[in-house]
Order: C-alpha cells, then structure tokens, then sequence
C-alpha cells in the first residue's frame, strides 16, 4: 500500500506471522516496533522509541481512500492507494474505475445521517451525496465519477447493511 502526506509518499506493508500470531508493520521496507493500544473507537496511542502519540480519527472517507488524523493536537491528510490502484496507475488506467459510476453502495453498515443530492442532480468526482454514521464516525460518501442520479434507494434515518444500494446512477 501506498499513503501520501502533502509531500511525502510511502510505502506501507503488513505481515502476519501464523506461527507467533503476530503482525509486523513496514515502513519504506523498514520494521516499525511500536505498541499501539485502542482507547476508543477512533482514538489510538502508539509508543514508539519511548515517544508517545496520541492519533485520532477525524475523517474517513473510502471511496476517495482519504483520511484526515490529529497526531498530538496536529491534524494531518493522508491518501492511500492499495495494490490495484497501483496496478492501475502503472497501467495508465488511474481514473477507469471512477469515469462513469453505475451505483453507490454502503462501504459499511452504518446510519444514514443525511442525503446531499436530489435525484436527477448531476454529479463530478467528489460531489458530496450522503452522510454514513458507522461506529460513531460520520463518514460523507462521494462521488468516484461523473454521473446523474437516477434513484436514491434511501431514506434519512435508515439503518443500512455493508454492501446496500444507497443511490443509483444513469
């Protein structure tokens, strides 16, 4: 994986070692060793190299893989790109997946907060179209292309399942 600051890029990867049942953490193909302890749903403190952090989740939002952390009281944006993002990019085809969207759905159960658009509304990539509260996070669910809403399939206040059709496109 990939994850981009304002200007830096590195590469992040996870190993898991069946035998011990532990996992290693590589930065830039160097091990990090740190102790990570969840405090809350969102908020996490990581020990490393005797150094203290206190990292909050501020925003998620999966479909643009954009992500916004207070690190000690310092807010900072992170954009991910996972192995088939990368594939793409090498391909040339970074924005194939996002041209011309069919539908949206839930990325995770969760409570739908608000809808943003109206059916029949046409859309850019990053138009802003529903508010997703899911593990006390508001999540605002974008749009990943162009397209025109065809059917919002539901309602404000409604509990919705991993995978379920919330808006479609023509």
């Amino acid at each position: 994986m990939q994850i981009t600051t304002k200007s830096t890029t590195y590469q992040v990867r996870k190993e898991k070692n069946t035998a011990t049942k532990t996992e290693s953490l590589f930065l830039n193909e160097n091990l990090i060793e740190s102790d990570i302890q969840q405090i809350s749903e969102r908020e996490f403190h990581v020990l490393r190299n005797n150094v203290s952090y206190r990292v909050e989740i501020i925003k998620s939002e999966y479909e643009t893989k954009e992500f916004e952390l207070r690190i000690n009281g310092n807010i900072h944006t992170l954009t991910a790109k996972d192995r088939m993002d990368l594939l793409l990019e090498s391909l040339g085809m970074e924005n194939a997946a996002s041209a011309k969207v069919s539908d949206l759905k839930a990325p995770m159960p969760g409570l739908v907060l608000d809808i943003l658009i109206e059916e029949g509304a046409t859309t850019e990539k990053g138009t802003p179209l529903m508010i997703l509260e899911a593990m006390k996070m508001e999540n605002i669910l974008k749009a990943t292309g162009e397209g025109k809403i065809k059917s919002i399939s539901v309602n404000k206040g409604q509990n919705v399942e991993k995978g379920a059709v919330l808006i479609e496109f023509e």
